[in-house]
């Protein structure tokens, strides 16, 4: 099969390997469709995996069941599958708690062999745990896609509970950020403001329900973000980068006993310098946020298959797998916000989708 292995920091190679196999009670997917997330760009551009090459990355995989093991009953060859990456245990105190993407045990599948492949397998443990979900057949491929980097926007804004009336600032107007905006309308915010360094971006993410645009490069954030907030700062702060400079500054965007969220990751091992005594003086709530617990998982889902969210005017391109390289450039220089990867598309000029 075609996969995109990583050999180190921005060496990407398209190589013909062997199927991956599966164990009796796990399954093969044809991998129909993967999304190219922010986190996959900093994975593959740094030693994510510390020296331990080739790896195949990719967790944003929607696809068709092509094999199953002696062993599994819960799906059948041809169900149209949206595989979410992680496997909570569901017993640990952190699953009882309602807390599953937080799990002690958790599992993920490019830990292994990730979902830059035509074929990916979904062992056991996978196939018996609480996160994969069929995919109605009026559902295209590449738009289903768009229910995992949901499901962590969903989570965040269910988390710090974004309501009627509120100002909440996005830093960074890419995919992610462009979601936070579109639910924080849907869930009543009054002003949505984004920030962002690349005029593109910015000015794209109009389309997501954003009120007002800060370009970072031309205008001051705080001093811009007071004005429109009578110099009070936003209830809700999403730092959706994965800068340390923004998120330095991110603090002294929040209101008194507002929620500052740490939304996007940085590279590994980067520090960023914070101010404790603005926030101590001024009573910040400061939240990390990472992943979704399975009812998350699953609300998302069900948002994006019934169009409560419009998951096409998302993507930016569709691409085959061949162009995985490319991709990365385009979405790391702001040349395109989300691209779907099919790795079974020979079109070498990708298309729009």
């Amino acid at each position: 099969m075609k996969a995109g292995l990583m050999y180190g920091p921005n060496d990407i190679r398209i190589e013909e390997i062997p199927e991956p196999s599966i164990d009796a009670g796990g399954l093969l997917l044809k991998v129909e469709a993967v999304g190219l997330c922010g986190s996959d760009i900093r994975n593959l551009t740094t030693d994510s995996c510390a020296g331990k090459y080739p790896h195949i990355y990719g967790h944003e995989v929607v696809g068709t069941v092509t094999q199953v093991g002696a062993l599994c009953t819960k799906f059948q060859p041809g169900q149209r599958l949206y595989v979410y990456p992680g496997v909570p245990c569901l017993h640990c105190q952190y699953c009882r708690a309602g807390l599953s993407n937080l799990c002690a045990n958790y599992r993920t599948y490019d830990q292994t062999q990730g979902g830059f492949a035509q074929y990916m397998a979904v062992p056991s443990w996978g196939v018996e745990g609480p996160n994969i979900y069929p995919i109605p057949d009026d559902v295209p491929f590449v738009q289903a896609v768009m229910s995992e980097p949901l499901s962590s926007v969903y989570a965040c804004q269910e988390n710090v509970q974004v309501r009627l009336g509120q100002t909440v600032v996005i830093i960074g107007a890419g995919p992610i950020g462009c979601l936070h905006a579109e639910v924080a309308r849907m869930r009543g915010a009054s002003q949505v403001i984004m920030i962002e360094l690349n005029e593109q971006r910015l000015q794209e993410s109009q389309a997501f329900g954003v009120t007002h645009m800060i370009n970072s490069q031309t205008q001051d954030p705080i001093q811009a973000v007071h004005e429109l907030t009578d110099q009070q700062g936003a209830d809700v702060v999403i730092s959706a980068n994965p800068s340390t400079k923004a998120q330095t500054s991110a603090v002294y965007l929040v209101k008194p006993n507002g929620t500052l969220v740490f939304f996007g990751g940085v590279a590994k091992k980067a520090l960023t310098q914070i101010d404790t005594n603005y926030l101590h003086y001024h009573g910040i709530w400061v939240y990390g946020h990472y992943g979704a617990n399975t009812l998350q998982v699953k609300k998302a889902f069900d948002m994006v298959v019934s169009h409560q969210i419009n998951a096409e005017k998302f993507i930016s391109q569709t691409m085959p797998l061949d162009q995985l390289a490319t991709a990365i450039h385009l979405m790391k220089t702001g040349q395109a916000n989300k691209i779907v990867l099919q790795p079974w598309a020979d079109d070498t000029k990708g298309k729009e989708g």
